[in-house]
């Protein structure tokens, strides 16, 4: 059993089941703050998509940690990819890494997808993560070449576009948030936004595929269960 203390909601007039919601809607769904206002005044409930958009800087990474520290050690291959981002009108990159069970370890955005940038996320993985893979597998970039040979020369490195789907596709959620906010307006924004964002939506998107009805519906009820929990919204603990 993991014990996670509850966010403090201290000073908030709304109780926590509607503060846990909005930030629940806002990063499992690609909807706007203005989308998640409206749903919630459907509900009865009359709160500012300003007021959801606070909510979800400061409780978003709240709640992404805890669900982050439940999962159980990350798979012994790691996909990692990069693709641009436009902030403001100026290309970024968003650099993923997931295992071979999707489950992702981390992004972060950066100016450059050189030697450089590619070394400082592999570092930032080892230490994020405190394991070591089996083997990595990217795409045909040069940059993860050389930062493997500087930063984990013992790990197999296998360099192929085609072997790299599970990282690739690991992308199409954040497109789908990003074209929800209409792009975002800074790095840090970005940065803050997509942590929070790929730590919370794929608690809730099981591999469906692999299991009959019943077997997902038994699955997304364990990790609602996890929600209220993290969130404070129920005193029950889940093992």
């Amino acid at each position: 059993m993991v014990g996670v203390a509850s966010p403090s909601y201290k000073g908030h007039r709304y109780p926590v089941e509607v503060i846990a919601h909005c930030v629940w809607l806002y990063f499992h769904f690609p909807l706007s703050y203005r989308e998640v206002e409206e749903l919630m005044l459907q509900r009865g409930v009359t709160v500012s998509h300003e007021t959801v958009r606070r909510w979800c800087i400061k409780f978003g990474q709240q709640y992404a940690g805890a669900l982050r520290r439940r999962r159980p050690q990350p798979g012994d291959k790691w996909h990692l990819d990069e693709v641009f981002l436009k902030i403001n009108g100026k290309l970024k990159y968003l650099w993923r890494a997931v295992d071979q069970d999707g489950n992702v370890l981390d992004v972060l955005v950066q100016d450059r997808r050189d030697k450089a940038a590619a070394r400082r996320f592999l570092r930032r993985l080892m230490k994020k993560t405190r394991v070591v893979p089996r083997v990595i597998v990217t795409d045909k970039l040069r940059s993860y070449t050389a930062a493997h040979r500087e930063v984990i020369p013992s790990v197999e490195h296998r360099s192929h576009k085609g072997l790299n789907n599970r990282a690739e596709n690991s992308h199409q959620p954040t497109r789908q948030r990003e074209r929800a906010m209409k792009g975002f307006r800074s790095v840090a924004a970005a940065q803050r936004c997509l942590s929070a964002f790929s730590g919370i939506s794929p608690h809730f998107r099981p591999r469906r595929h692999l299991r009959t009805a019943a077997e997902h519906r038994f699955e997304m009820t364990i990790r609602f269960t996890i929600w209220d929990h993290i969130t404070g919204t129920t005193g029950t603990a889940v093992a």
